[in-house]
């Protein structure tokens, strides 16, 4: 790359037409810090650079790329913004590679639905057609492995007693769980974070009523549930493993949602 000035807002030279392209429009040009940015993610990425090394010093990423150090910055601001970097200033400061990290997409994702005012029902309804069916598939290409990790979870949940607080992280953990086993990168990513908004429901009503009768039942039901789809997960019973978890998310969905919190946004306040 060739040395810049540090300034990259110089005006963008016409590109040359590209079929379909009006003749005339003008194309963005990026700027040297997103193309710093740019190689950096994909090595990130690659798995060329792995969580928590060291990025070289400023001076010699900018011999490297030949930018200035108001450039490099920029790229890092990007970097950070997407929580694939950290940086600590000072003399002993320096930039450490982050790995991607599904929580960031659910935050991101919850912000464009906060900000097109969807209802909690609209993410509900997303999680109804995605997760029993993953259920599904689990129970169709389950191994031993998989059945000794959910009875494990299972038990995990038995043993939570009263403490209403890790009774909600034990429940989260085991929706979590049956995404993750069914190996499907893609329904993980997607299902998080669907399952990160859900979580802000369960806390926000577990504020409300926890420990009331109503609360009570609802955990019962939901526990009895779990200990159903692992026993039909176990016998390869698809069918009825896709049947029992979506009623248990239609009873869930039912509890949960409330009068004073339609939206993701009334959710995140």
């Amino acid at each position: 790359m060739a040395a810049d000035s540090g300034d990259d807002r110089s005006p963008a030279p016409v590109a040359p037409v590209a079929p379909g392209l009006a003749v005339g429009r003008r194309l963005r040009v990026p700027k040297m810090a997103e193309l710093v940015a740019a190689h950096l993610r994909r090595q990130i990425i690659r798995g060329e650079l792995s969580a928590g090394d060291a990025l070289p010093s400023e001076a010699t990423l900018m011999e490297q790329f030949q930018v200035s150090r108001p450039t490099l910055r920029e790229a890092f601001r990007v970097l950070e913004s997407e929580s694939l970097i950290s940086v600590r200033r000072g003399a002993h400061g320096g930039a450490r590679v982050q790995v991607p990290d599904a929580d960031v997409a659910a935050r991101y994702a919850g912000f464009i639905l906060e900000y097109r005012g969807t209802t909690l029902e609209d993410v509900y309804e997303a999680r109804l057609v995605l997760e029993p069916p993953c259920v599904a598939l689990l129970a169709a290409r389950r191994t031993d492995e998989d059945v000794v990790r959910l009875k494990a979870a299972l038990k995990a949940h038995d043993d939570v007693g009263g403490d209403h607080d890790l009774t909600i992280r034990t429940h989260t953990a085991f929706h979590t769980l049956l995404t993750e086993m069914t190996r499907n990168q893609t329904l993980q990513v997607l299902i998080g974070m669907i399952d990160h908004i859900i979580a802000l429901a369960n806390w926000s009503q577990i504020a409300a009523d926890a420990g009331t009768p109503q609360h009570l039942r609802a955990m019962r039901r939901g526990l009895r549930a779990h200990h159903l789809v692992v026993e039909y997960i176990e016998n390869g019973d698809a069918v009825a493993a896709e049947d029992i978890w979506r009623k248990h998310l239609e009873e869930a969905r039912d509890y949960l949602l409330r009068a004073d919190v339609r939206t993701v946004l009334d959710l995140m306040d």
